[in-house]
């Protein structure tokens, strides 16, 4: 099984091609790892975290740079049953929208030094993952439209 926790070259070039002045969000899909997974020499190696341990600690160390940018969470649920789509695979612990007001600002949060420090509890957590970026609609009276 193939796991996803980082974005592959060619999405992240897509990304980029994205209009820069946009709102978007994010969709997060989050499989959390038993028990997290952090390198020899950080700080919480060794504590026997959880992944849920870790990503909490990601969203607590990450939040000041997220709100810098203007980013904010608009929707979280919690996954209970797969109701259309395979019932074996692609179960998740955490789902949430995050809103930005651009792929900029997307872009100056990732790359910005303190959230690189920060993601380490992430990758440290997550098992696998998904992230949809999803323009803003108005929606409609009926569902899809």
């Amino acid at each position: 099984m193939t796991s996803y926790i980082d974005p592959d070259r060619q999405a992240w070039e897509a990304f980029k091609g994205l209009p820069k002045d946009q709102p978007i969000q994010m969709l997060n899909l989050i499989k959390l790892k038993p028990k997290a997974d952090y390198p020899p020499g950080h700080p919480d190696h060794g504590k026997h975290l959880t992944g849920l341990d870790a990503y909490r600690a990601y969203g607590r160390t990450s939040a000041a740079v997220f709100k810098r940018v203007g980013g904010h969470q608009v929707w979280a649920g919690k996954p209970q049953v797969m109701v259309t789509g395979p019932q074996d695979a692609e179960q998740w612990d955490l789902a949430f929208i995050a809103q930005y007001p651009s792929t900029a600002a997307f872009m100056e949060m990732v790359r910005d030094p303190d959230y690189r420090e920060h993601v380490k509890h992430r990758t440290a957590a997550v098992a696998d993952s998904r992230l949809l970026c999803l323009g803003l609609v108005t929606p409609g009276e009926g569902f899809g439209e």
